[in-house]
């Protein structure tokens, strides 16, 4: 006890006198137990096992076979020998014979990260977070890269797995870090690679394998069905969203007025949650990072189709609608992360949001307004009509029509479809629902009447007429 009394000693190693006089006397009973490796009552699968029990656990060469389901067929074997209470004692046995004779489990070895050596990439689903835009749920996937040593992080929100959404995730990351690690680690990711027809494996795509050389960076992929591979990025996945979530707990809510503003709160939680702390790390392992190249490459994919007498163009598998006065011409697609660029002689002429998976085409209604006007008969019919109702107020005020006009709502309607592409879909809207349920019904010239902006006056502005003598005088005095 070092010189102290058996009470003095007890009370500063928090411990009861009782203990204390144990230690001192010698060893306590917990460090003499012995392991018990005999049976206090009769072995009662001992009469099957080798029998019945054992054959079952040698043909299970990947240990799939569990103790429950083998009590069972004994007990449909041997009614009335075995109880459904026993399951404990062949679940031990179970134990006791895979340690002794079972198949060697696979072995894991842990590794060392290295400054600059390597980052971990992937997507994860954001769904269960449970984030809505302006109301309406918002499906969506956050890319993922982790540099290995440091722990860095880079979070990007993305709409699906696409090549577009990856390169733009990777450059971000790089560019914001200010440098490459030396390998790109991940699974199999389908926008990355490709599948094999001869072999059945996966390799990755050329468009990928040019993102890796513009960057001097190369690739290293974890055996198909072997997340473990990819702890990294797994780990930091299940880490993010619990900050997100977490943070949103405190926020108060999940709702965000766009796309934007619930980005640049993801990237507040992971700055100061996840990069904060590990300012240090990186510190040491920025130095270790290859320069990066003078430009990034574009994150985009290029299409150029021709644009359709639907006036609709498809890009990448889907529809979409552009302006009339392109029927005909050859247009210049750019399909980014999350919106399409359409380009008319290097000029933007529209920009629009991508579809997302389930989608197959989006029709704005001011392409093809104006001829729908023209041709009021072609709306009943039309493919994508349901496009043709901005809103749910649009949909609910041509059924008012139909009901006051009948046949004739269909061109009131367009009528006022044009106002709203002329005059301001929310001035419309605003009119819409003021009149929607007034006695009597509504027509295009009760919304244009009230969607019609003031006539504009014009002030009166009355201008003195200068007295010449002035010039004459200051022509004089510059004589002199």
């Amino acid at each position: 006890m070092n010189g102290k009394t058996q009470a003095a000693a007890a009370a500063a190693s928090s411990m009861s006198l009782r203990t204390a006089r144990e230690w001192d006397t010698g060893p306590v009973p917990s460090a003499t137990a012995q392991i018990r490796d005999w049976r206090t009552r009769p072995d009662p699968f001992a009469a099957v096992w080798l029998t019945d029990v054992e054959p079952l656990l040698r043909r299970d060469v990947k240990g799939v076979l569990e103790a429950k389901l083998v009590l069972e067929v004994l007990r449909t074997r041997y009614p009335e020998q075995f109880q459904a209470g026993q399951a404990r004692t062949l679940q031990r046995r179970f134990r006791d014979w895979r340690a002794r004779h079972g198949v060697e489990p696979e072995v894991f070895f842990e590794q060392v990260a290295v400054p600059g050596r390597e980052a971990a990439i992937d997507f994860t689903h954001g769904a269960e977070l449970g984030v809505t835009i302006a109301g309406e749920p918002f499906p969506h996937l956050l890319f993922e890269l982790v540099l290995s040593y440091s722990h860095w992080t880079w979070v990007a929100v993305a709409f699906g797995e696409t090549f577009e959404a990856l390169v733009a995730g990777v450059q971000g990351a790089l560019w914001a870090l200010g440098g490459a690690p030396a390998i790109l680690r991940s699974d199999n990711l389908s926008a990355a690679t490709h599948e094999l027809k001869a072999s059945g494996g996966r390799d990755l795509t050329t468009r990928f394998r040019a993102v890796l050389e513009h960057y001097g960076m190369r690739s290293s992929r974890i055996t198909p069905g072997k997340a473990h591979e990819n702890g990294v990025a797994e780990q930091a996945h299940r880490r993010l969203k619990s900050l997100v979530a977490q943070a949103l707990l405190v926020r108060g809510q999940a709702d965000f007025a766009d796309v934007a503003a619930y980005d640049a709160f993801v990237q507040e939680v992971v700055a100061y949650w996840r990069n904060r702390p590990v300012a240090a790390r990186l510190a040491e392992e920025r130095p270790a990072l290859r320069a990066l190249p003078s430009a990034a490459i574009p994150s985009y994919t290029t299409y150029y189709p021709v644009v359709r007498r639907w006036s609709t163009i498809r890009v990448a598998h889907r529809t979409y609608s552009v302006p009339a006065q392109l029927m005909g011409h050859t247009v210049e697609a750019r399909v980014h992360p999350n919106v399409v660029e359409v380009r008319y002689r290097g000029q933007v002429v529209q920009t629009m949001p991508r579809l997302r998976k389930g989608d197959e085409h989006r029709i704005d209604y001011r392409h093809v307004i104006g001829w729908l006007v023209r041709k009021p008969g072609a709306f009943a019919r039309y493919r994508y009509r349901e496009d043709l109702y901005p809103s749910v107020l649009f949909r609910r005020a041509y059924d008012a029509l139909v009901r006051a006009h009948g046949e004739r709502a269909d061109v009131e309607y367009l009528r006022i479809l044009q106002l709203a592409a002329t005059a301001g879909e929310a001035r419309v809207a605003v009119v819409l629902a003021a009149v929607l349920d007034q006695i009597g019904g509504f027509d295009y010239v009760t919304v244009q009447a009230q969607v019609a902006p003031p006539a504009c006056v014009v002030p009166v502005i009355h201008i003195p007429v200068p007295d010449l003598s002035v010039y004459d005088a200051l022509r004089t005095g510059a004589a002199a």
